[in-house]
């Protein structure tokens, strides 16, 4: 009997959770003001599982524990439970000086900014031969956005 092995590419997901609060300078909405969110945020490495005996990762294309490690480590630790403020919103300095975990950013913390900064940070740091694939990030349980590799070829780097 004949066994073929099939390079198939695989697509596995992680869900995370965190919360945060944040407020759009200059929006005309309701979010303008200071308010909080629940997230969830979901991160899909794609890639072919390793075939080889002697690699303990043996039929896997990454480890589940290892993408827990990264986003944390990359995303949650810094983002869970902050506060986050566009560089030019009044009194974001104060509120930094007075509050520990407020993150001023280069760009309006918008679901949708959020969602490619995430993106940003961890696309170099997946270990090959497996890739970031896409990140969907939940700002209420109804409302989400999505970030695919396959649509950003040439991100451009706007994060200081």
């Amino acid at each position: 009997m004949r066994t073929t092995l099939h390079t198939n590419r695989i697509r596995l997901t992680k869900e995370f959770r965190f919360e945060g609060a944040h407020a759009l300078t200059g929006y005309d909405g309701k979010c303008r003001f200071i308010h909080g969110h629940s997230y969830c945020l979901l991160v899909t490495i794609s890639g072919n599982p390793s075939n080889l005996s002697d690699d303990p990762h043996d039929g896997m294309v990454m480890d589940f524990g290892t993408i827990k490690e990264l986003v944390n480590k990359i995303i949650i630790e810094h983002f869970d439970h902050a506060l986050l403020l566009r560089k030019d919103a009044v009194l974001a300095e104060e509120l930094r000086e007075q509050y520990q975990n407020v993150l001023i950013l280069p760009f309006q913390p918008t679901c949708e900014q959020l969602c490619s900064h995430f993106a940003a940070l961890l696309e170099s740091a997946i270990p090959p031969p497996a890739k970031l694939f896409s990140i969907r990030l939940y700002e209420t349980p109804t409302s989400f956005v999505e970030w695919f590799a396959s649509e950003n070829l040439n991100t451009v780097d706007f994060y200081e």
